[in-house]
């Protein structure tokens, strides 16, 4: 008699929402649900936004195969706040570096040449990322939400200005830890979202609607050809980009290794000549030794051959 298995949990069918693409392809779709979720992360910084205005919804496919591109979410609120709203699975060289230059330009950007500055309006990030970012010390390993903003460093409670703030969420962490403080509960919900996506009981039990809305629309996407196309052409052109720049870190390793050896040998023949030389002629002045430690190998080896015969010190360099 046939074993019968039991139902699977998992739903192996379903996009990554992590995916940029699929992340935008979702809110794109449902600007209700970019409210949802910036609402949750921005408890207590202010009254709820109601609407939001997405002001780069267009996604070309045809780019999708560019490694450079950033399908980001650029986003106005009622009150003109602006918002750019990211998905990061990979952490690389610089990224926070990154970020701030990137939440900097949009904020330079709102303003026209010739317009005031006091019409310059706040620039939020909200950045979602798939690795642990801050993990130097205990107290770090306990936290997953980070707002940075400008603020004195010994007097924390004086602000120079709410125009910049950027909210950090470390999906991993904040997925281990729980957001267990009632006024993040929607935020957890967000979380478990995108950390367990595929796993039936887990989602079907979330308490939020906005996130219920986002996994039924999440199956929607998953089930069309051509967006799972643009999902998988989205991942391999990331997947690209990370082989390309380790391949290239695994050779300039090797070459830097091979280099050291080269100048490895090339410092130990010139400290053998130089002992011939002294033993030979007597101390070196600074102009010999200068010239012996910029000597090429080559140059050494050249060197190192005359000393046998030549008369005089200057006879080993002359060129003739």
């Amino acid at each position: 008699m046939p074993t019968v298995m039991p139902p699977s949990d998992t739903a192996p069918d379903l996009l990554d929402p992590k995916n940029d693409y699929v992340f935008k392809r979702l809110f794109v779709r449902a600007p209700e649900l970019l409210v949802a979720l910036i609402n949750a992360v921005r408890v207590g910084e202010g009254a709820p936004i109601s609407r939001v205005i997405i002001r780069n919804s267009a996604i070309d496919g045809e780019e999708l195969g560019n490694k450079s591109i950033a399908l980001d979410i650029l986003a106005e609120d009622e009150h003109g706040r602006r918002y750019d709203i990211e998905m990061q699975v990979r952490l690389h060289p610089a990224l926070s570096v990154r970020n701030l230059f990137y939440l900097a330009k949009v904020y330079a950007q709102q303003l026209k040449i010739g317009e005031d500055y006091s019409q310059a309006r706040p620039v939020i990030g909200i950045h979602l990322v798939d690795f642990e970012l801050f993990t130097q010390t205990q107290h770090q390993r306990q936290q997953a939400h980070w707002r940075f903003e400008f603020r004195d460093r010994h007097q924390p409670t004086v602000r120079l200005s709410e125009q910049l703030i950027l909210h950090i969420i470390e999906l991993p962490k904040a997925d281990r830890l729980g957001l267990t403080e009632r006024q993040e509960s929607d935020l957890h919900a967000w979380v478990k979202f995108f950390k367990h996506w595929k796993e039936q009981t887990t989602m079907s039990v979330l308490d939020s609607a906005p996130v219920q809305q986002a996994w039924s629309d999440l199956q929607r996407i998953s089930a069309d050809e051509e967006e799972r196309y643009k999902a998988l052409a989205r991942e391999r052109a990331l997947s690209d980009a990370v082989t390309e720049r380790n391949f290239a870190l695994r050779e300039g390793r090797r070459e830097g290794q091979r280099e050291g050896r080269r100048e490895g040998q090339r410092e130990g023949q010139a400290a053998v000549l130089k002992r011939q030389l002294t033993k030979r002629f007597g101390p070196l002045d600074d102009s010999i030794e200068a010239r012996l430690k910029q000597a090429t190998q080559e140059q050494l080896e050249h060197w190192s051959d005359r000393i046998l015969d030549a008369p005089t010190l200057g006879a080993v360099f002359d060129p003739h």
